[in-house]
């Protein structure tokens, strides 16, 4: 089976069906034109317009905050969009811009808003062959429930840094301690836009490199991954090629790993596509 299926999945949007969320004259995120519809009767914080919608409500950061999650809690009742332990996502017109307003992670879809993601691929060597440490995501996660997961991942919230939602992440999920997830390498970012049942998802995620010392046990801490195993690298591969087991975006992840290490040779009919697929530009 073709390993572009997965890039081609979480590429999947029509752009015709999506329309600007704007704040002043910055894009800060792309609404479906149903979502868009929905926000008529919010005319105090947004105003809905044939070619877009506008963020309106006054003030600064946290005034602006207040008024978003005062209709996403509407949304919610609703039954349109879903909560998510109060975790907010920063919302800005670019990375490393200051952040415009804070939203809750389960209106982030329905805002179209760009979500920034960390995921550390943990390996080790067996002889000369690459082992990844694999997670199995529990049962009962709202997003890709009991499918095959990185040794870390997770969203960057609104007052983390990269690095803070690394160590944090890692401690949560693998028991990994904060002197040996500082030694993750960054190898690179990946994006795509894919749209989804609440709207669409437009993803950075971020991407680190971290060899795990021989010996070392992962735990999960959390209650959000249920079991690890280490999986040689090319059956982690072949599992991504030949099957639907990891999660949808993780597969993107394997596969950057993969063309990094060799183990998808340069002469693979897919190869140029794989690896111009894996970076969208992020405008």
């Amino acid at each position: 089976m073709s390993l572009l299926r997965h890039i081609r999945r979480c590429n999947a949007w029509r752009a015709e069906r999506f329309i600007p969320l704007w704040r002043g004259e910055a894009t800060v995120g792309l609404m479906r034109r149903d979502n868009a519809e929905a926000l008529h009767r919010f005319g105090d914080t947004f105003a809905v317009e044939p070619e877009g919608v506008r963020l309106i409500a006054p003030g600064g950061f946290d005034a602006v905050s207040a008024a978003v999650d005062a209709v996403v809690e509407r949304l919610v009742a609703e039954g349109r969009v879903a909560k998510w332990r109060n975790e907010f996502f920063a919302v800005a017109p670019r990375w490393g811009a200051p952040a415009l307003f804070k939203l809750d992670r389960g209106a982030v879809a329905f805002f179209g808003t760009r979500a920034y993601g960390v995921h550390v691929n943990g390996w080790r060597r067996d002889g000369d062959a690459l082992e990844l440490w694999i997670g199995r995501r529990a049962p009962n996660k709202k997003v890709a429930p009991d499918k095959l997961d990185n040794l870390v991942a997770g969203g960057v919230g609104h007052d983390h840094s990269l690095e803070a939602t690394l160590i944090k992440e890692a401690d949560e999920e693998a028991s990994l301690p904060p002197d040996i997830a500082a030694r993750a390498v960054p190898v690179g970012a990946l994006s795509y836009r894919m749209e989804v049942e609440q709207g669409l998802r437009d993803d950075v995620l971020f991407l680190y490199d971290l060899e795990v010392p021989e010996g070392f046990m992962p735990k999960n801490r959390d209650g959000e991954i249920v079991e690890f195993r280490l999986m040689p690298a090319r059956e982690a591969l072949a599992r991504v090629r030949e099957s639907e087991d990891f999660k949808f975006n993780v597969n993107l992840v394997i596969i950057d790993f993969a063309l990094r290490r060799g183990l998808i040779a340069a002469d693979d009919p897919e190869y140029l596509d794989l690896v111009t697929g894996l970076r969208r530009p992020v405008d």
